[in-house]
């Protein structure tokens, strides 16, 4: 019945209230093919809601997919037959998907942008822009159960089966390295991604240039920062790939210079350079007649755009947020194909500036800078923004602009209205004392996105609850708040959609009258660094996620903990955690503060995935009756009482001294899903007990040489722990201690006293890091493990001296190893 009711849910169209007995009838039985996953119940009821006839229904459930044969028995049949009956644009769109990661969260508008760049997207007679056609694209797959929303607002995801459909079904099209085994690529590859952390350094794959017809060249991070290396000639890959469409750089350190043969590149459609270190780009780059995507955010170095590139007239998308970039180029008007600009920079000549601006019909994405530049509001005026279509925008004043004149700083706002579309605003740093009208009168009535930042000339918030769509309201450094009552809410019934509410960095805020009536949707409450605001939140809201700091106090009277699943408190002062029983929190941080906290009772905590305890200064112990299996992150942090994870009554012999305090044999009783160990700065905490720790144990966190040196006994002889990283040892390292044989990633960090350090038995070891290690002299005798692929040698001067190529002493140990940072 549970599988029927999935699969009902997704297969009725709307305003169906019910399937009629034969559609039942066959509807049962594709479930029962369903074989209960969950996924290909929506898949295939997504599937069956664009076929009405009962035809179509027999035709799904007599198809010979049903029966793969073994070879392809990793392959669901539900979800291929899905596949088969998409229409062949969307075919195209989902096995494009094949190069992403499993578990890979990814973001639509640059989705849609990879698809525009392989002329994935068309429209008869060139009628919409491609970018609307991608997002009907998107939105069609999404409905489909193709895509997921993630845990991340306007991210993505593909279930791990679908993402297998989709390498499937692309075949020897796409390559993704180390997720295809083979080492050569095919000859047929047309699209070829990596992770950083599967390649920190390209050193050449010669089959790679087997691939004569490539098509895409995609290097993928999660998270952002990642970085990796480049160490073949950049102009000997460029004549290997003549038919790239799509070719990122994005975070590779090693490229500094773009060759001038970029320009031979004519099928390429989108560039992205992001977070290199080019200092200026090729005058040959206007040649790519073809480009329609230019990315180069946060290249530090670059301080000037080509001086032709309007001659890019394809040119869809132009970012360059982050870099050295000071003026707009010349005639950057004629882009006239431009939909998304990030950012704009306004010139001091602000009515020539703002002219061209007005020349452009942009229709997705712009942010505009330096806006104090605007001198005369009527200048504000010729850039046209009621006129373009915008999704987003984002208005940003100079940091340290000191207005003359408040109200003509109101006045170029209020002559910079967007059009009513508007999907997301920001506003940063702007200098008004009041915001214009159009941010708050409901005619942006499709705004969804507001964030308002550093204004700290603003004394009162407008009435933003009249904002009927708004779901997302961030309000960050406006230093000139001090109440916030009824003007924020603008009616009885204020902020009728919103979900997420965020407070943060505001110096001189007091009192806040929240009203009974608003907030009727509001899940996420965050309320960081307000230390003048004092009291407790009277409201009674059911809200999924809490952040708060300073002397703002949520009590368990003042919400529904029943639908609590995030809980972060941060307090400089005493506060007093209410131990009441939270049935759905997931997650939970207390930073400080909470001094009354003596026992952490885990009972009240029955679904508590992770929890962060730091600077509890009076915690003892933490406490349970029956075992968790849902912990799976816990740690402990400068909580200098604590003493024992064991539960109250626990009859537990100890060893020697009878004052010891043992993490005992309970945690593998009482944690048995526990992946995550991470403990700091408790001294009573002793050591760990024969066999102690939890079997599924993956990754730790140690700072005591107590700990770190029971570590090797106290784990079952089938241990899953592979990851230990040693931060802030204050004690030399006792040459007879041994660290654990399944250790493949060891980090060392912020050891002012570790002089030496042994690997011996660790046969398993891939990635060692060194950071922060000032006394660190040498590596040992015999060598590092022959395993280690990867070592990162940061900040650690004695070492550094000795592992330069080739003159140092610790060269020759070090030298095989493929990625070497120093």
């Amino acid at each position: 019945d549970e599988c029927w009711k999935v699969f009902e849910n997704h297969a009725l169209k709307d305003g169906d209230l019910e399937l009629n007995d034969e559609l039942m009838k066959v509807g049962r039985r594709i479930v029962e093919r369903c074989k209960g996953l969950p996924l290909a119940l929506k898949t295939i009821g997504c599937l069956l809601r664009t076929k009405s006839s009962i035809s179509d229904w027999k035709n799904i459930l007599e198809s010979e997919i049903w029966e793969l044969p073994k070879e392809h028995s990793e392959i669901i049949p539900a979800l291929f037959l899905s596949y088969r009956y998409l229409p062949s644009h969307l075919k195209r769109c989902f096995a494009y998907c094949a190069l992403f990661p499993k578990d890979y969260e990814f973001v639509k508008e640059e989705l849609i942008l990879l698809w525009m760049a392989q002329n994935f997207l068309k429209s008869p007679q060139q009628i919409r822009h491609p970018e609307e056609v991608g997002e009907e694209y998107f939105n069609d797959l999404l409905s489909r159960s193709f895509f997921q929303q993630s845990s991340i607002v306007g991210h993505f995801v593909m279930h791990d089966l679908l993402n297998d459909l989709a390498k499937y079904v692309c075949a020897d099209f796409c390559f993704k390295l180390k997720f295809d085994n083979e080492k050569c690529m095919p000859k047929t590859t047309r699209h070829f991604s990596f992770e950083f952390c599967d390649v920190k350094s390209f050193d050449g794959f010669e089959s790679l240039t087997d691939a004569k017809r490539l098509r895409s060249f995609l290097p993928i991070s999660n998270p952002w920062r990642a970085k990796w290396h480049f160490k073949i000639l950049i102009h000997n890959f460029f004549s290997e790939i003549k038919f790239i469409r799509v070719l990122s750089f994005r975070g590779c350190l090693d490229l500094r210079e773009v060759p001038d043969s970029v320009g031979d590149l004519k099928h390429l459609q989108s560039l992205d350079l992001s977070r290199t270190g080019i200092q200026k780009l090729p005058d040959t780059i206007c040649l790519l007649y073809n480009l329609l995507i230019l990315k180069l955010n946060s290249c530090s170095e670059l301080e000037d755009l080509p001086l032709n590139l309007h001659k890019l007239t394809k040119l869809r998308c132009l970012e360059f947020k982050d870099t050295r970039v000071r003026k707009m180029p010349m005639h950057f008007g004629e882009l006239k194909n431009l939909q998304v600009l990030s950012p704009f920079l306004v010139d001091r000549n602000s009515e020539l500036s703002t002219k061209q601006l007005g020349g452009l019909n942009l229709h997705g994405r712009l942010s505009m800078s330096d806006v104090q530049n605007i001198f005369n509001p009527l200048d504000a005026l010729e850039a046209n923004m009621k006129d373009k279509d915008l999704v987003e925008l984002e208005l940003k004043w100079k940091s340290d602009h000191i207005p003359d004149d408040p109200r003509k700083e109101k006045k170029v706002l209020e002559n910079l209205q967007p059009h009513t579309h508007l999907e997301r605003l920001s506003i940063g740093n702007y200098s008004g004392t009041e915001f214009s009208s159009w941010v708050f009168d409901n005619s942006l009535s499709n705004l969804v996105f507001l964030k308002l930042e550093n204004c700290k000339y603003c004394l009162c918030l407008p009435p933003l609850g009249l904002l009927s769509s708004l779901k997302t309201l961030e309000i960050t450094g406006l230093d000139g708040i001090v109440s916030i009552g009824a003007e924020f809410y603008g009616s009885n019934s204020s902020f009728a959609s919103l979900e997420r509410l965020k407070f943060d960095n505001m110096k001189e805020w007091e009192e806040w009258e929240c009203k009974t009536t608003s907030f009727p949707r509001l899940q996420d409450l965050s309320m960081r660094d307000c230390p003048k605001l004092k009291g407790l939140l009277e409201q009674h809201l059911q809200l999924k996620k809490v952040v708060v700091s300073g002397e703002l106090i949520i009590s368990g009277n003042s919400m529904n903990t029943s639908t609590l699943e995030t809980l972060d408190i941060c307090s400089c002062l005493p506060v007093n955690i209410p131990m009441i029983h939270f049935n759905l929190l997931r997650e939970m941080s207390f930073s400080g503060g909470c001094h009354s906290l003596t026992i952490f009772r885990l009972d009240f905590f029955p679904k508590l995935h992770c929890l962060y305890l730091n600077n509890c200064q009076n915690l003892r112990r933490i406490s349970q009756d029956h075992a968790h299996n849902h912990l799976v992150s816990l740690c402990i942090d400068e909580c200098p009482q604590f003493e024992s994870f064991l539960s109250e009554g626990l009859s537990t012999p100890l060893i020697g001294d009878e004052n010891l305090k043992l993490l005992g044999k309970p945690m593998q009783i009482f944690f048995p899903s526990l992946t995550v160990l991470q403990i700091f700065g408790c001294p009573k905490l002793e050591m760990f007990l024969v066999g102690g720790l939890p079997l599924n144990l993956e990754y730790m966190t140690l700072s005591s040489l107590k700990h770190i040196a029971s570590l090797r006994e106290s784990l079952d002889p089938n241990t899953c722990l592979e990851h230990l990283t040693i931060e802030t040892l204050e004690v030399e390292f006792p040459d007879e201690v041994l660290l654990p044989s399944s250790l493949t990633y060891l980090d060392i960090g912020n050891c002012p006293n570790l002089k030496n350090m042994e690997y011996k038995g660790l046969c398993h070891l891939s990635s060692l890091k060194l950071v922060n290690c000032p006394s660190l002299q040498c590596l040992p005798k015999e060598g590092l493990p022959k395993s280690l692929s990867s070592l990162t040698i940061q900040n650690c001067p004695l070492l550094k001296e000795r592992c330069q190529n080739p003159e140092g002493e610790d060269w020759g140990k070090i030298a095989h190893i493929q990625d070497l940072n120093i």
